[in-house]
């Protein structure tokens, strides 16, 4: 019997389910939509299934039968992905795609930097990288849409394998002119009357609101940004203090006003700055070794846009 599907094809077909628009996926894989649109159209015509409700102003959604075809889809692309797997460590070679996930909040520090020297060691690795959140993270990875990602150790679920790389102390960000920058250290006591700028995102707001826990009462919530570089321009504006747990190499806010890091002292515990992989996840030669290549970097004390005498490696 001949073959009714290529890999492509299936490939195009699973773009095409999590975007919900074939026009959409098409942008996002740099193919042409009329491309996309015919090979999903070539797969349900060899398997005589409708797999999408095209809707021309709501995209397309995917029908009973699309939602487990794309269940095995998903399998069967998994299943290609340990094949080629497998042919990298008979030529001991590093290729193939790598989707990687990193939490928004500090994506633009080091991913691109990470990336560029990656690719430099493995040119034939296609990768990809997506910014998310944590619980964004969480999905993709249990959905399988992303390979690994790079994010801290907050709420971790059962299912998902945290890898430590580096521990990240607590920082109070503030204006470079607030009477607060004078002092060698500050606490969460220290910051009960000031206004506070929070970075708003799941799980992250839990834990910087988690420094006051203990007190009964916690600063005024003056604004609220799930973006840091809008945090960090509020900050030096003067719209209040915020907490991070990234000292960065630059103390400059976008629109080049100056932000003063201070070590804040708590019994909360410093975050973890990691890995993440699903623990059923297939651990390729690709995936294994842009973890080593992440290790490396912390060993160095160079991992890109964070202080090297801030950065402190983790053994556990």
């Amino acid at each position: 019997m001949p073959l009714r599907f290529t890999l492509r094809q299936l490939e195009y077909f699973v773009a095409a389910g999590e975007a919900g628009s074939i026009a959409l996926a098409a942008e996002k894989v740099n193919v042409t939509a009329p491309s996309m649109s015919s090979a999903i159209s070539q797969l349900e015509a060899g398997f005589g299934l409708q797999l999408f409700t095209r809707r021309h102003a709501q995209g397309s959604t995917l029908t009973p039968a699309g939602e487990r075809f794309m269940e095995q889809a998903r399998a069967v692309l998994a299943e290609a992905e340990q094949l080629n797997d497998l042919a990298n460590i008979m030529t001991n070679a590093v290729r193939g795609s790598l989707r990687v996930g990193a939490m928004r909040t500090f994506v633009q520090l080091m991913v691109p930097s990470l990336r560029r020297s990656f690719e430099n060691k493995y040119p034939h690795v296609d990768f990809t990288q997506v910014e998310l959140d944590q619980a964004q993270i969480f999905n993709e990875l249990g959905s399988s849409r992303i390979d690994i990602a790079l994010t801290y150790d907050l709420s971790v679920p059962g299912d998902i394998r945290f890898e430590p790389l580096a521990i990240l102390a607590p920082y109070v960000m503030l204006a470079a002119d607030h009477p607060l920058t004078q002092r060698s250290f500050l606490t969460p006591e220290d910051l009960l009357d000031e206004p506070m700028v929070l970075l708003d995102l799941p799980h992250s707001s839990d834990y910087f609101l988690s420094f006051f826990r203990h007190l009964n009462r916690r600063p005024p919530v003056a604004e609220r940004t799930s973006e840091i570089n809008i945090q960090r321009a509020l900050i030096t504006n003067g719209y209040g203090f915020g907490i991070t747990n990234i000292r960065t190499v630059s103390g400059i806010s976008l629109d080049g006003r100056e932000l003063k890091f201070v070590p804040l002292h708590s019994n909360i515990q410093p975050l973890k700055l990691g890995i993440v992989l699903s623990r059923t996840a297939h651990i390729s030669r690709t995936i294994r070794a842009f973890i080593d290549h992440c290790h490396e970097a912390v060993d160095a004390k160079k991992l890109p846009g964070i202080m090297p005498d801030k950065l402190e490696e983790s053994k556990n």
